[in-house]
């Protein structure tokens, strides 16, 4: 399929499909752009009774560094927008996450290299998570001075637990492929390279199977597991935006660009 600025979207045979981030000049960061194209496409497939998996995947040797701190700077464009203009571009994060989680094919994410911040948001919204050796998971939110939103928490802690989650969340530090497979984050670890190939295996796995009892099951699984997700989460943009005027998240930020360790105050 053609039409799409920021991604690459093929469908193959038996109703597999497979959606590619393609901003190799910016390490397939995330843009406002690319995030409505993700929820487009996962809006596109969400009821295709032809369609029976979407994988998700990144370049070779990086899924995606995750969205452009450039947005969150002090000089960014969003620092002319009105509080209740914000608060109304905080949507895009969670709608594009809430997409894919609402797609009835099942979703499959092939994970090369480093999913950082929102990319890791948005893989943890699949239903499978494919890893290739040396690839690593991160949330770096917390230790550049925001809160994680894109209601991710709630995600995160059905995977692994409230405690790992914590620790997941507050050190933003890599989990590297045989952690998150030991924690839940993974569903399978392959050789180096490997994520996509793996990924399709499962696929034509679920294509081979009735359609109509394997949406059942997700759907059902779905709305056991997240049945109080929305209750715990649907306050994270605001906190997003409390934390966002803060002067922590410009030291963070400031500290990140000039690679050095910031000075947080809690102001």
């Amino acid at each position: 399929m053609t039409g799409w600025a920021t991604l690459e979207v093929t469908q193959g045979e038996r109703g597999i499909v497979t959606v590619r981030l393609h901003r190799p000049q910016a390490r397939n960061a995330l843009t406002a752009e690319m995030m409505r194209e993700l929820t487009e496409v996962a809006r596109l497939y969400r009821t295709r009774t032809d369609i029976r998996a979407v994988i998700l995947a990144g370049a070779a040797d990086y899924f995606s560094a995750g969205a452009d701190l450039t947005a969150v700077r002090p000089d960014g464009d969003r620092a002319a927008l009105t509080l209740l203009q914000l608060r109304e571009a905080m949507l895009a994060g969670p709608d594009m996450c809430r997409a894919w989680e609402e797609i009835e094919p099942v979703t499959i994410a092939a994970i090369e290299g480093y999913c950082v911040g929102g990319a890791c948001a948005l893989v943890l919204a699949c239903d499978f998570r494919i890893m290739g050796e040396g690839a690593a998971m991160r949330l770096p939110e917390v230790p550049l001075g925001i809160n994680m939103s894109w209601r991710t928490l709630p995600r995160l802690t059905s995977l692994v637990g409230p405690a790992r989650a914590k620790q997941f969340a507050i050190f933003g530090e890599f989990a590297d492929a045989a952690r998150c497979a030991a924690w839940g984050m993974a569903d399978e670890v392959t050789h180096k390279g490997g994520a996509l190939t793996a990924a399709e295996a499962w696929a034509a796995k679920i294509a081979g199977l009735p359609p109509l009892p394997v949406r059942m099951t997700k759907e059902a699984v779905n709305a056991a597991n997240a049945a109080n997700h929305y209750a715990a989460s649907f306050m994270d943009r605001d906190q997003y935006l409390l934390t966002f005027g803060t002067e922590d998240l410009r030291e963070g930020v400031a500290a990140f660009f000039a690679k050095r360790p910031p000075n947080f105050t809690g102001n």
